[in-house]
């Protein structure tokens, strides 16, 4: 092994200057035999048992290995090679293999079980129990109580997935990095906002090319379709986005599905949702699914009606040609909000420079938690845009670092995401006994936020649609989860929540970008610094809920084909699963989509990795429910109330996964949830 490897002994900088593809396979090795040894370890251990021995050595065994897992993956995102890709699909499989099959070994079944049952495991404080019962249950859960055979074809079944969920991934990166259109003039690009044109003459610049080049990145992909007067230039778009690795990706999806629904048989559930929501505030996949008909059914009315008021306004349109197609609801919808509402969202943009979005949100973060963001210009990256920042509580002391990757590139994946590199835990380190760990110092927490946001063009600062700098918020909501965790157990801290649950603080975070008291703190010209007068904003937030319901059942449109997929298909895959998606989604769309339609080939929630949002999805309604709900406790108590903020930082930002997601809730607003404020927040409740 070379000593110089990066993998080996990482610290709190990570060197991705250092991190060369051909020595991944070579450093994976030795970490797995390093983990195998820990657990080894474990597994011999006599009595007496204690919560260190057993527990807190079983979390540490494996850190090292989650650590640079976390970080190859996170590259391979970001900044993706051929030989970057072809070293991380030859150690996926094992790692993954590895960690399936730790469930799976008796002997460190058998201590586990040991320690549950001595007078130690009986002492031990309430997070430190929650540990232990959540792990037994885990175990269980993933087959620990198998007999052999069976243990190895769980092997087997998520080795394969994590394979696929790999190649899934790569192939979306390929198809949206092949695909470009070179235009010399911009006669097909009217409708257009020149701040888009600039981009598109940008991209055609960098390319040393003349005209306008377009991309299926996400700015220019909704650009298109929201403002290009050419129909023929939105088909052509939107066909080529929602066709993306299609071919390619189609078989990869009926066999995860069928490798998914096989474990869960395997580990005696119906379904695979059923096993991936009893660990979630769902519980079952039945409660996910009346959750979402439910939710359905009170929204279908207004949905209706926003789809008839869009088709009488089409008919009214000298320029339109019927029949309405769904290249053509974005724009219609656009058209109809400027003429209700005189409103242009892209009014907004010179009011979002990058830089002022980030101080406000900071800010924000500063009025409501105590803490302060500042730049560390220090830390190394892994590319010359990322930027990097610390987060210091009142007294000054480090809570965490973290990284911003904001901007498109061929080799990184589209959306936007959260993730973390280092968990920190309290200095001294010892057991969570402590009820005053919140006040304990811990060490610094280490994460990371990445987007595609709009670039810079010209000598202007990158400005962002009003989209955009929720999506930032969004963001930083997670990483605040993260940063601000004071949970001493590293497998209960941080964003390690329930999947239904973790979109609690990224989502109530946008709900500032609304505020004009928060928006005075960042919304201002970039040229002459005003804030946004009186009237725009006051159109700004009468269009909010524009199509309301149209936005909620697009939502709840994935959630049901996620559901359906997991739920039925996969037991009775008697159709192409092209053909059985756009089947579900056709029901939620209001235009015929193409019969080619394949917007289930590029969904990486659900296939770019062997488990994420799939089965899932709802969570992203639920945690709106939670986040209108606890919002309305700082719209009755002030936006930016200190000890509300606090309130909520102590009650969920700092507590991770330490208790159940609904007490936790609960502590906070002093009851359960309620859908009221949801729908009373997006101008659906009669």
């Amino acid at each position: 092994m070379n000593a110089n490897n990066p993998f080996i002994a990482l610290a709190f900088e990570i060197p991705f200057e250092r991190i060369m593809a051909t020595e991944l396979e070579p450093a994976f090795d030795e970490l797995l035999e390093r983990a195998e040894e820990r657990l080894l370890a474990i597994e011999g251990l006599t009595s007496p048992l204690t919560f260190s021995s057993v527990m807190m050595a079983l979390q540490d065994a494996t850190l090292e290995l989650e650590q640079a897992m976390t970080i190859v993956g996170h590259l391979e995102s970001v900044n993706s090679s051929p030989e970057l890709r072809q070293a991380y699909n030859a150690i996926q499989p094992k790692v993954a293999e590895f960690f399936a099959a730790i469930p799976l070994r008796d002997g460190l079944w058998k201590v586990i079980r040991a320690y549950s049952e001595t007078d130690d495991a009986k002492s031990i404080d309430p997070i430190e129990q929650r540990y232990l019962h959540k792990t037994l249950d885990d175990f269980r859960r993933h087959g620990a109580d198998l007999d052999e055979s069976h243990k190895q074809e769980l092997r087997k079944l998520v080795s394969e997935l994590a394979k696929l969920s790999a190649e899934f991934s790569q192939n979306v990166v390929a198809a949206t990095a092949e695909f470009s259109l070179h235009l010399e003039t911009k006669d097909e690009l009217k409708g257009l906002p020149a701040s888009v044109l600039g981009m598109l003459a940008q991209e055609a610049a960098n390319r040393k090319l003349s005209g306008y080049v377009l991309s299926l990145q996400s700015p220019v992909v909704t650009a298109v379709l929201r403002y290009a007067d050419s129909a023929a230039l939105r088909e052509t778009i939107y066909r080529t986005f929602s066709t993306r690795a299609a071919q390619s990706n189609a078989p990869l999806i009926e066999k995860m599905l069928l490798l998914r629904q096989a474990q869960a048989k395997l580990l005696g559930y119906a379904d695979f949702s059923d096993f991936v929501s009893e660990d979630r505030m769902a519980k079952t996949g039945t409660q996910a699914r009346h959750f979402v008909e439910d939710l359905r059914a009170r929204i279908w009315p207004f949905f209706e009606k926003e789809n008839q008021e869009l088709e009488d306004f089409a008919k009214s349109l000298a320029d339109f040609e019927q029949p309405i197609e769904p290249w053509d609801l974005e724009y219609l919808a656009e058209r109809w909000r400027r003429s209700h509402y005189d409103f242009d969202g892209d009014q907004l943009r010179s009011f979002f420079a990058l830089d002022k979005v980030f101080s406000g949100m900071f800010e924000v973060a500063h009025r409501l938690y105590g803490i302060t963001v500042r730049a560390n210009d220090t830390l190394p990256v892994w590319h010359s845009e990322v930027r990097s920042f610390d987060i210091l509580d009142e007294q000054g002391s480090k809570l965490a670092s973290f990284y911003a990757d904001l901007f498109p590139r061929p080799e990184k994946r589209d959306g936007a995401w959260m993730n973390s590199f280092v968990t920190g835990g309290p200095l001294g380190r010892g057991s969570a006994r402590s009820e005053q760990h919140s006040e304990e110092r811990f060490r610094p927490h280490l994460a990371l936020m990445c987007a595609n946001l709009s670039r810079p063009v010209g000598d202007a600062p990158a400005l962002l649609t009003h989209r955009e700098v929720q999506t930032m918020f969004h963001e930083f909501g997670h990483l605040l989860h993260h940063c601000l965790s004071r949970v001493p157990v590293r497998e209960l801290a941080g964003t390690n929540v329930a999947w239904d649950f973790v979109e609690l603080p990224s989502q109530i975070m946008e709900n500032w970008c609304w505020q004009r008291q928060a928006l005075d703190t960042f919304a201002r010209h970039y040229q002459s610094d005003e804030t946004i007068d009186a009237a725009l904003y006051e159109k700004m937030i009468q269009a909010r809920n524009y199509r309301a319901a149209n936005a909620a059942l697009r939502q709840l449109c994935f959630a049901t084909l996620d559901l359906d997929l997991h739920q039925r298909y996969a037991l009775n895959p008697t159709h192409d699963v092209l053909v059985y998606a756009r089947s579900v989604m056709q029901e939620f769309t209001p235009a015929a989509l193409p019969t080619d339609y394949a917007m289930l080939a590029g969904f990486g929630h659900l296939f770019s990795s062997p488990v994420g949002y799939a089965a899932g999805y709802y969570s992203y309604k639920w945690a709106e429910v939670l986040d209108a709900d606890a919002f309305s406790r700082f719209q009755n108590e002030g936006i930016f109330n200190r000890d509300t903020g606090m309130a909520f930082r102590r009650a969920v930002l700092e507590k991770g996964n330490s208790k159940d997601p609904a007490d936790l809730f609960a502590d906070f607003m002093g009851r359960a949830p309620s859908l009221d404020a949801l729908l009373k927040r997006e101008g659906l409740s009669a």
